[in-house]
């Protein structure tokens, strides 16, 4: 037991490395937001701007964070640790002249046809507002070319987190948030002087974003030792064999993306706003996701791949444990805090220019409605990862569509009395049914692991986040955090998010949560 809980300290550490990234890339996301929020509000051009950027954000979040960077790195561990120096860069210059070339095709199409695109996403209200459509249309085909970068640069993120280097790839995202913003803002302020409205300049700054996110990992990438050595051999073994893990994973991995999709076309026959109330909601939704999900799945993905390798199977199931119960600990209570405080977080981060109180409550609405989903949102994205790594692909294929269908169907059951919040609501439930299915399945592949262990953390979690509630409840009633001063609504909100968090850290630890204590421990003797 000592190997796995050596691995659990140093998932933690690299987790935590990775979250610090991702925190900075994740503020400077919600800058981003904000930018939106502020000069165009929610309605006509941020709602297309919303759909444009739906199917090159989808195709991102399937190549960026998903089946891309998880089958690579599966097969990039197996020839590190097995093939030697020459044959894993020869692997990786194959695989990035491949993604370079298939991404290309994928965005040319998307150019050419993008009119078709935004057509079949969107319903008839959508389609009856004089000059959306047109708009939305103009927004894709520039955002297209978007997909080939920031692929590209998931290849390079795989590259170096398998080489123990976690922190310039999180931070990364930072770089296409920044420059979204400056490069946004600057071509937002230009446009108008050549006819295109300022929303056009903040899809330029998106692709230059992209740019952005590739190359500030380039000069990590060569630091750790990367030979670019290109070639297109459709025939490689180690080639075909991410295709075979990929083309599965392409939906196995993403029912939320697609689901997303699917709400896409349900929104767009709602009152003009919708889609950026669920935009905005699901942003900020994404900052605990990507904190907390991303950033173990991110920092477990290699040591899992490397135990999968090795076929050592006990290390393996505790090191899956360990993650998942550590994911429920930053998950559980993340999610209660943001339906409890979700409307003054909104008016805090949002309400400015052009975005009102009335998009501050229908935002929140939708937050809390994510909100209830945020666990399995981000113990799948640890569990998917542990399939390909096995190479059990079919079962999060069957979950995903079973995820589909279970969304479409409470969508059409509950968005006439439910409206926008349906949509939201719907995923989660949707992705909770998909959590609950994979758990049952990998419980079975990996020939069983520790429940006890498991339940244990959990209920000690949900006791600790039961406490915070009741201590968020009660900081509601005595500081109010809807305050007529700015300032004095971001002290009221900060101190409710600090003191929450200090209730629940200090019951966690109280109640002897093991992952907590092992790390508190190891902090003590580091600065003893």
């Amino acid at each position: 037991m000592k190997k796995p809980a050596q691995d659990t300290g140093k998932i933690a550490r690299s987790a935590g490395t990775v979250g610090v990234a991702v925190m900075c890339s994740r503020v400077l996301g919600l800058i981003r937001e904000q930018v939106f929020a502020t000069f165009f509000g929610a309605g006509f051009a941020f709602d297309a701007f919303v759909v444009a950027f739906r199917i090159p954000n989808l195709l991102r979040d399937l190549f960026g964070e998903g089946a891309l960077s998880a089958a690579f790195v599966a097969v990039f561990s197996d020839y590190e640790a097995n093939k030697g120096e020459k044959a894993t860069w020869a692997l990786a210059g194959n695989v990035l002249v491949f993604v370079g070339i298939l991404l290309s095709c994928l965005t040319l199409l998307g150019v050419l046809f993008s009119e078709q695109i935004v057509g079949f996403m969107v319903e008839a209200g959508f389609e009856s507002i004089p000059g959306k459509v047109a708009l939305t249309s103009l927004l894709s085909m520039i955002m297209f070319p978007f997909l080939i970068f920031i692929s590209l640069s998931s290849v390079v993120m795989g590259i170096l987190n398998t080489r123990g280097r976690f922190f310039v790839p999180a931070l990364a995202a930072g770089f296409f948030n920044l420059g979204s913003i400056v490069g946004g803002l600057g071509f937002a302020w230009l446009m108008p002087r050549f006819g295109q409205p300022p929303i056009v300049g903040m899809a330029i700054g998106t692709l230059i974003g992209g740019l952005l996110q590739l190359v500030c990992q380039l000069p990590a990438l060569f630091k750790a030792g990367f030979v670019f050595m290109p070639q297109l051999d459709l025939r490689h073994p180690g080639l075909r064999r991410i295709m075979k893990l990929m083309a599965p994973a392409v939906i196995g991995l993403a029912p939320l993306q697609i689901n997303v999709l699917i709400n896409t076309y349900f929104a767009s026959s709602l009152a003009e706003g919708s889609l950026s109330w669920l935009s905005y909601a699901f942003r900020l939704f994404w900052l605990p996701v990507g904190l907390f999900g991303v950033a173990l799945s991110t920092a477990t993905l290699p040591v899992i791949a490397r135990y999968a390798a090795l076929k050592d199977m006990a290390n393996l199931r505790e090191t899956y444990v360990s993650s998942l119960t550590l994911a429920f600990s930053l998950t559980i209570p993340a999610s209660l805090g943001l339906i409890l405080l979700g409307e003054p977080i909104t008016r805090v981060i949002f309400q400015h220019g052009s975005f009102d109180s009335l998009a501050t409550a229908r935002t929140a609405e939708a937050l809390a409605c994510y909100a209830v989903g945020l666990f399995a949102y981000s113990s799948v994205k640890i569990m998917v990862p542990v399939f390909y790594a096995l190479d059990e692909t079919r079962y999060p294929v069957m979950g995903s569509f079973l995820t589909m269908a279970v969304n479409v169907f409470l969508v059409w059951l509950t968005i006439g009395f439910l409206q926008h919040k349906a949509l939201a609501l719907s995923i989660s439930g949707a992705m909770i049914l998909n959590f609950l299915f994979l758990s049952l399945v990998l419980y079975r592949k990996l020939a069983g692991y520790s429940l006890r262990y498991l339940f244990a953390g959990l209920g000690r979690v949900l006791c600790a986040s039961l406490a915070m509630g009741l201590w968020l409840a009660g900081v509601q009633i005595f500081v109010p955090l809807a305050q007529s001063s700015f300032m004095v609504s971001v002290a009221a909100l900060a101190l409710a998010i600090a003191t929450g968090s200090a209730v629940y850290g200090l019951t966690l630890y109280a109640l002897g949560f093991k992952e907590l204590t092992m790390l508190v421990a190891r902090a003590r003797q580091r600065f003893a």
